[in-house]
């Protein structure tokens, strides 16, 4: 693995971080890196990527059914409408992370999304528009490369925007990995199988403008 890859079973080369994990490989195959254009989703990712500061992502996803229970499928309208009896449930939900700041935030974070939807038209077109530039990408993206990446500049100018908006728990290093998450960039490894597939399905999509 001192190239960051793993063999799988199927024969297939994959990036070193599912682990071997049975639900996370299916994570790192058909989620991670897909780009996403769909505002839910997008508020559901940058809310998890934040309840996983301090945490590692694989809690966070074998809790995923249960977040959604708790927060309304992550429906940005229906959680800015949480009140403070709202947070107490969520307190005494064992099945997610029981932090009160961190929930708070969810909430905060959608009421935030509401106004930003007004200004920019969706969660999309703002997170979009942020895409970096080629030149401003990893001219190789392997195993050395990818462990500098915790956060970059563009990550830093969007976490120091959404936080003048009022937005938490979004710092650069969680705008990175949800970056990553939603397809703003592919850091599938040089070698993952997944790394020219999600290329492709870069070309496709359509930016939301």
């Amino acid at each position: 693995m001192s190239d960051g890859l793993i063999l799988g079973e199927d024969g297939r080369m994959r990036c070193w971080w599912h682990g071997g994990k049975e639900d996370y490989i299916a994570y790192h195959d058909n989620e991670w890196g897909n780009p996403t254009g769909d505002d839910r989703t997008l508020f559901e990712k940058i809310c998890l990527e934040g309840f996983q500061s301090g945490l590692s992502w694989y809690t966070i996803l074998k809790k995923r059914e249960n977040f959604r229970a708790a927060f309304a499928n992550f429906e940005i309208d229906k959680v800015a409408a949480f009140t403070d009896e709202d947070v107490e449930r969520c307190l005494e939900d064992a099945g997610i992370v029981r932090h009160r700041k961190k929930i708070e935030s969810t909430i905060n974070n959608a009421q935030r999304a509401q106004e930003l939807i007004k200004e920019e038209g969706s969660l999309a077109a703002y997170f979009w528009r942020q895409e970096p530039k080629p030149e401003e990408r990893p001219a190789k993206l392997d195993y050395e490369t990818a462990r500098t990446l915790g956060k970059t500049d563009i990550s830093t100018r969007i976490s120091k925007d959404l936080k003048k908006r009022g937005w938490s728990f979004v710092g650069p290093t969680t705008v990175y990995a949800f970056m990553q998450a939603m397809g703003l960039v592919n850091d599938h490894l040089e070698g993952c199988y997944c790394r020219e597939k999600i290329e492709a399905a870069r070309a496709a999509f359509k930016r939301p403008i």
